[in-house]
């Protein structure tokens, strides 16, 4: 195998390691803070348009903001990682916000008529029904991430970006091609994957 070859299986696992801790940790926090939101109207509004500022926020600029931050910023995969929870959490904490606003109220009305607790009705009723959008802004955070984390390489990330910026420095077509062509791949894989389970979800 070519050192160029062993390269690229290294920053793919690189990548592909902060994409998935990102993404489980966008996971953890954006589900709990949309079901909070959809119990609080009023101050969901504030939540959500917090989490809509962040995703305007141009992907390197964001990254360059955060090296100055205490704990969690520097230089390094840590900050990369920071960056892509950030970016995460719009999808997930919308499509999930949306999915359970969305489960039908005569559902609803007849889970509480059985006598189910409010935490039994999310879990047992509201949760399974709104699974399939949740897991549809699992998805769309997913691919964008794997994106977005090419960027890493400019805060010493690492990842596939590593290829593309020194690709870009030194004017070299394979290098560049060697970092977005595998981003790519993973996008495709991903966005597959996550699409049959979508799709399971919503026949079950």
């Amino acid at each position: 195998m070519s050192p160029l070859a062993v390269d690229i299986l290294k920053m793919t696992g690189e990548h592909v390691l902060i994409v998935l801790v990102a993404v489980a940790v966008a996971i953890l926090i954006g589900i709990p803070l949309a079901i909070w939101c959809t119990r609080h109207k009023a101050a969901s509004r504030i939540v959500l348009r917090i989490i809509d500022a962040i995703q305007t926020i141009p992907s390197l600029a964001l990254f360059g903001f955060l090296i100055p931050v205490p704990f969690i910023g520097g230089i390094g995969m840590r900050t990369a990682i920071v960056a892509l929870i950030l970016y995460s959490l719009l999808p997930i904490v919308r499509n999930t916000f949306t999915g359970i606003r969305g489960v039908d109220p005569v559902v609803r009305d007849a889970g509480i008529a059985l006598g189910l607790t409010r935490r039994q009705l999310l879990l047992q009723v509201e949760l399974p029904l709104a699974m399939p959008t949740i897991v549809a802004g699992v998805r769309i955070a997913t691919v964008v991430g794997i994106g977005v984390a090419t960027i890493a390489a400019a805060v010493g990330g690492g990842g596939l970006g590593t290829f593309i910026f020194r690709g870009v420095a030194m004017v070299d077509t394979r290098l560049i091609l060697a970092g977005a062509l595998p981003a790519a791949a993973l996008a495709l894989i991903a966005d597959v994957l996550l699409s049959t389970v979508e799709r399971m979800l919503v026949f079950d």
